[in-house]
């Protein structure tokens, strides 16, 4: 079974699967490794590894390009994060069988204006473009694919934006009429009842996917147990303990004044070369080389 036939089959299933986030193929690999059902190619991840805002400063070009390199690094599915899709449906129509043929397997689309601004940055622009004009999109999305395994999810922003239940309910409706795969159903409240109260009124006939960043307290077996979820991403977890880890040795280092103190605690260099490829590399010697 192919990577995109096995991640469909899973997500209607409803049998719950875990994502995280990468911004590079080490972090991908890293995620892999540790059991990760997919990878999240996160918009908001990449953004950050250039120290620049989630807000459409990076290309379509940029983000597929690591995508791509993504793919190639890991065998679990991967999840493309395309913001707004780049523009309008017709940017859409162009940009899905690139995603496709880099080898992703699922690409998440949000009912924002382009240029975007992320979602949980405080008092940030969150403005959503109509619900016809998204199902438009959605609609090129799925008439754009080649393989019918790939999957096109639509995230709602309506909880975001401050529109209420019943819009993003209105909203996922239409966009599950559209052709959707399933909705990503998003909140920047800090406890998950707003969620929860989302997902206890879906309807719908597609499985929802949850982000449960701004609500940790919120567990897989919880998660599960509502019977309506498909996806769980980690959204941003990757940048942040990358982020965390070296502040930390790089503080000190200038503390201690060498690496005496810290180095003893980091993954050996022989570490990285694994995870480089090195084995890989050396079969290839083996083969090729005379």
């Amino acid at each position: 079974m192919s990577r995109h036939a096995h991640f469909r089959q899973k997500l209607q299933d409803c049998a719950l699967m875990h994502a995280m986030s990468a911004h590079n193929p080490l972090s991908a690999k890293l995620a892999a490794e540790a059991g990760f059902d997919a990878i999240w190619g996160s918009g908001f991840e990449l953004s950050a590894s250039y120290a620049v805002p989630d807000a459409n400063i990076l290309s379509a070009g940029q983000h597929l390009d690591m995508m791509r390199a993504i793919a190639a690094a890991v065998d679990v599915p991967v999840i493309a994060d395309i913001d707004t899709g780049f523009g309008n449906a017709i940017n859409v129509a162009y940009a899905v069988p690139q995603y496709e043929a880099a080898g992703v397997s699922a690409v998440v689309m949000e009912d924002k204006t382009f240029p975007k601004d992320t979602s949980l940055r405080a008092d940030g622009r969150q403005e959503l473009v109509r619900t016809q004009e998204f199902q438009g999109k959605i609609e090129a999305a799925c008439a754009a694919r080649r393989d019918a395994d790939f999957c096109v999810i639509a995230r709602t922003e309506a909880l975001i934006a401050g529109l209420g239940q019943a819009e993003a309910l209105a909203r996922a409706s239409a966009y599950e009429a559209a052709g959707a795969d399933a909705i990503l159903i998003h909140s920047k409240q800090t406890t998950p009842d707003e969620v929860l109260a989302f997902i206890a009124a879906w309807r719908g006939r597609v499985p929802l996917v949850l982000v449960p960043t701004a609500y940790p307290q919120l567990r897989e077996a919880d998660i599960q147990a509502l019977g309506k979820v498909g996806l769980v991403i980690y959204g941003n977890h990757a940048i942040r303990a990358a982020v965390g880890a070296m502040r930390d040795v790089f503080a000190r280092i200038r503390q201690d004044g060498g690496i005496h103190a810290v180095d003893a605690g980091l993954p050996t260099v022989r570490d990285i070369i694994a995870l480089q490829g090195d084995a890989g590399m050396r079969e290839l010697e083996r083969k090729f080389l005379r």
